[in-house]
């Protein structure tokens, strides 16, 4: 079994126009349509997303604002 490496916490939000974000959302739909992993590069890190992640939506509220996150979460194997 081969141990990967352990990167560091990290917490940041990338910031797309409409067109990049439509392109990137239609790979995604792709790969999980097919069963496939997803990669996206994100602020210099290359990700890769393996097609078992666990998909959902959430909506916040509070105060005057409202937020809705497409979230895909999974696990990584150590």
């Amino acid at each position: 079994m081969v141990k990967r490496k352990v990167k560091p916490e990290r917490d940041i939000e990338k910031y797309y126009s409409a067109k990049q974000m439509v392109a990137k959302i239609r790979r995604l739909a792709d790969c999980i349509e097919q069963g496939k992993r997803f990669r996206i590069q994100i602020a210099g890190e290359l990700i890769t997303v393996p097609p078992d992640a666990t998909l959902n939506i959430e909506h916040e509220r509070e105060g005057a604002e409202e937020e809705v996150e497409f979230q895909i979460k999974w696990r990584i194997h150590q």
